[in-house]
């Protein structure tokens, strides 16, 4: 048995975060994770072709907060890199979020959102912001492929993450201040941020947890349902299978680096990737030829394999449930992505960690 001042399950941002945190208090921590790499979803390798592939989807850094830049850049440098996505639409590519000087266009000078009052669900919050033809075109069935249900079943939250840009400001955080993307990866990244700490991969806690005498707190970052046993019942999480093409003699093969495809009868997949855009322009050009992904969503029932919380209300009861559970537990901190049932950008995550390792810090 292995006995731990502190054990953190999960070396995703949230544990990797903490974890250094409190190892740079002088802490005694171990790292635990089910994934035989560590990072979590914050992880990329190399195509044979030296393209670097983010593994789990596309990881745009971006943030306007001095503290959480300086802790990314203790472990990376970072070349600039601000995301422009487009969705396709008509049979042409246009900007997403949508753009007003697009609604005046195809819909009129004088265009109004088509719902007016307090939204009570996704579709009535995404009409609030513009016309119907527009939701139509650029949300409705991107959002029913997303999540795989009616969008008038989701929640009205999701609607948070767009708006309607007043201005043709192509990028999709114009008002972050800091924004790229690690130059040597962000799998080396995770790894200097665990550097020193000890590390174990291809651990499952849950099913191992009789290997560890946990001697002041343990700190889960996993799925919080599966750490009580899934015994108030499942929370439903969506990922994305990932289906990549190397093309050998081709330079670039699409404009952007995320094209949208927001239709049904485009294809069952939500987008597509070209991620030598991502890279360092001198970089990309002494690559041959390029690598596309498809990103196609599905009910995942591997745990492994949970992206993003379930935006509906039935689930968002259910986690109250366990929320309260855990809150009442002792020695035991569930946070994160998983743990928290909420979707984090990478900035929201770091700080979400640093605010949680201060309070750990400051209980002794």
């Amino acid at each position: 048995m292995t006995s731990i001042d502190t054990l953190i399950v999960g070396s995703g941002l949230t544990g990797a975060v903490i974890g250094r945190a409190l190892s740079d208090a002088g802490r005694e921590v171990l790292v635990v994770d089910r994934r035989s790499h560590a990072g979590g979803n914050v992880h990329d390798h190399a195509h044979a072709s030296g393209i670097r592939i983010h593994t789990y989807g596309p990881h745009y850094f971006r943030t306007s907060s001095e503290r959480i830049w300086e802790f990314v850049n203790r472990f990376s440098p970072f070349h600039p890199y601000e995301a422009c996505l487009k969705s396709l639409v008509d049979g042409a590519l246009e900007n997403w979020p949508v753009a007003a000087s697009y609604i005046r266009r195809t819909v009129g000078e004088g265009w109004r959102p088509e719902f007016t009052g307090k939204p009570t669900n996704f579709e009535e919050a995404a009409l609030s912001l513009m016309p119907r033809v527009i939701y139509e075109k650029f949300v409705k069935e991107y959002n029913e492929k997303q999540w795989g249900v009616p969008a008038h079943t989701l929640s009205r939250e999701l609607c948070a993450r767009f708006d309607v840009r007043a201005d043709d400001d192509p990028r999709l955080k114009p008002d972050a201040k800091y924004q790229g993307i690690p130059r040597e990866g962000y799998a080396e990244m995770m790894r200097r941020m665990l550097e020193g700490i000890p590390l174990r991969l291809d651990v499952d806690y849950l099913r191992q947890r009789d290997e560890f005498h946990v001697k002041k707190l343990l700190v889960f970052t996993g799925p919080i349902d599966e750490f009580f046993g899934h015994d108030l019942g499942k929370l439903v999480y969506r990922a994305q299978r990932r289906s990549h093409t190397y093309l050998p003699d081709v330079e670039f093969a699409q404009p952007f680096t995320q094209i949208n495809a927001p239709m049904h009868f485009q294809g069952p997949h939500l987008r597509t990737l070209e991620w030598k855009r991502m890279m360092e322009p001198d970089h990309a050009s002494r690559i041959r030829g390029t690598v596309l992904t498809t990103e196609t969503p599905f009910t995942p029932e591997n745990p492994g394999d949970y992206e993003y919380p379930f935006p509906d209300a039935a689930n968002a009861a259910l986690y109250k449930k366990y929320r309260e559970r855990a809150d009442n537990t002792a020695g035991v901190v569930i946070c994160g992505r998983l743990g928290e049932y909420r979707y984090y950008d990478m900035d929201q995550a770091i700080g979400r960690a640093m605010m949680l390792a201060e309070k750990i810090l400051a209980h002794g």
